[in-house]
């Protein structure tokens, strides 16, 4: 192989590898959503379930003028309504709060509550944070399910 060819091939080794390593290495930027010790209705969180971590994140869409059925949830959990918004009402308290599009909040736990959209369809995104077996949520005796 004529030697030309071989410092061409060498060079263009070179020209990969620093390009390579040109590449820039800095950290991501991080917008906190939700930060939260307790939930939307005040509560405190109080621990996680014993065993096996399990992470479920769902979407739903709840339809217009349209309102879930009561129910618990047995650990905690966030939501992030992507488009409409969301009034959760408490069933003891009769507290409610409406979460719109770009807003997060913290669900409650063993509090009986149902999520209500307003005028156009709500989507939220729920991420929990469960064990395997048990349901992220829980309709109150003669409800549907949530979802």
């Amino acid at each position: 192989m004529p030697i030309g060819t071989l410092v061409g091939a060498a060079l263009a080794t070179l020209a990969i590898t620093a390009a390579a390593d040109a590449q820039t290495v800095q950290s991501g930027h991080k917008d906190t959503l939700i930060e939260a010790t307790k939930s939307w209705n005040g509560k405190p969180y109080t621990g996680y379930p014993k065993g096996q971590p399990e992470l479920t994140q769902i979407r739903l869409t709840i339809e217009p003028h349209s309102a879930l059925p009561w129910h618990t949830h047995p650990y905690p959990n966030v939501g992030y309504v992507l488009k409409g918004a969301l009034t959760i009402h408490d069933k003891a308290s009769g507290k409610t709060e409406t979460f719109h599009e770009g807003q997060s909040f913290a669900e409650s736990v063993d509090d009986a509550h149902r999520g209500e959209a307003g005028n156009q369809e709500t989507v939220v995104l729920l991420t929990y944070a469960g064990t395997p077996g048990t349901p992220p949520t829980i309709p109150l005796p003669g409800q549907k399910p949530e979802y």
